[in-house]
């Protein structure tokens, strides 16, 4: 199983959204909250190429993006593979 860091902030709908997925498929996950850590905002902007929303996935090496990149991941019946690496 790949690791995978998700960072959030507790008010985006979206980071639950992402976050329930990924709990539904059993997959544990490392949050970083950019609201608690806001030094931790320029480390994720840095590593997803300048993209300043949350959430910020990434699985393994791979940055997936957002939510919405997520799921389409999941539809596309690209993300278990992606999670065992």
């Amino acid at each position: 199983m790949q690791p995978i860091e998700i960072y959030t902030s507790p008010t985006c709908g979206f980071c639950h959204a992402a976050k329930r997925l990924l709990n539904q498929k059993s997959v544990p996950f490392t949050e970083i909250d950019v609201l608690r850590n806001p030094s931790r905002k320029s480390e994720m902007m840095q590593r997803a190429h300048g993209r300043h929303t949350v959430p910020q996935i990434f699985i393994g090496e791979t940055h997936v993006g957002g939510c919405d990149d997520l799921f389409a991941l999941e539809r596309s019946g690209k993300l278990d593979p992606l999670l065992k690496g």
